[in-house]
């Protein structure tokens, strides 16, 4: 069964086409968006949290970032969803095809001329590889508000991620973001990927932590120029995976009477 994202800015539009694509029995969830920035946002969001999405259904001509330029976005992303354009204009036809839109549908769209697109979903979804679970961590790309625009923002660059009520601010060399999302969804998510809890309310990727400290039982981690805090609940888990990380076998020592030996 499909899980679909139909975009488009028109409201009447919006709420015939997910009716439509509710009609069929092939479509088993169906989220809408009113905006390409909006659906570039859900998108983040489902990843994050394990959503599977197969297709994005939407319009061409949108304001601010239309429908060919969120097409070309999704090129960033590792297992990006299959498009089909949903629109008015047929002048676009030859650019989506070329950015491989799976289908190009005009407006007012036919009932039947719909399914065969839900069919061509069906069987590109079926051809899919396995889920994202079972294949190897990739990085991902973040769409973030900047300005009135949508950047991207690559998982590999976030050094650390704080929690701040309903959204989490990534960390990165650049700046910071705010993006609406659960820190505990983002964990689980990102934990193949060697980034660590710390703190209930702290994420650090490991590949950026350079020094790892003890103090009267306290620990913290030193990212650039921050040291951040661990807390108590999650010391013994920080110390044994970037005791691992750090760790090489060339640079051990036999254990002497002052060195526990813990075999």
């Amino acid at each position: 069964m499909l899980h679909v994202l139909a975009v488009d800015d028109e409201r009447p539009a919006l709420e015939e086409l997910a009716y439509l694509l509710r009609r069929d029995s092939r479509i088993r969830q169906v989220s809408c968006a009113d905006d390409a920035s909006s659906a570039l946002r859900d998108l983040s969001r489902m990843l994050v949290e394990g959503e599977r999405l197969d297709a994005v259904f939407l319009d061409v001509r949108m304001p601010g970032l239309d429908g060919l330029d969120f097409t070309r976005l999704l090129t960033a992303f590792a297992e990006p969803p299959h498009v089909v354009f949903v629109t008015a204009h047929d002048d676009c036809a030859v650019i989506a095809y070329e950015l491989g839109a799976l289908d190009y549908l005009l407006k007012p769209v036919r009932p039947e001329r719909l399914a065969e697109s839900v069919r061509r979903v069906a069987v590109a979804a079926e051809r899919a590889g396995p889920p994202e679970d079972a294949r190897d961590p990739e990085d991902e790309m973040i769409p973030v508000e900047l300005g009135g625009r949508t950047r991207l923002v690559s998982r590999r660059s976030v050094t650390h991620v704080e929690a701040k009520g309903d959204y989490v601010r990534l960390h990165t060399p650049e700046g910071g973001y705010l993006v609406r999302m659960p820190l505990s969804a983002l964990t689980k998510r990102w934990e193949a990927a060697g980034f660590i809890r710390i703190h209930r309310s702290t994420l650090v990727a490991s590949a950026h932590v350079t020094e790892l400290r003890f103090d009267g039982g306290r620990a913290a981690v030193q990212i650039g120029d921050e040291l951040l805090q661990v807390s108590r609940r999650h010391t013994r888990e920080v110390r044994d995976r970037l005791v691992r990380k750090f760790h090489r076998p060339e640079e051990a020592t036999p254990p002497t009477e002052n060195t526990p030996n813990n075999n």
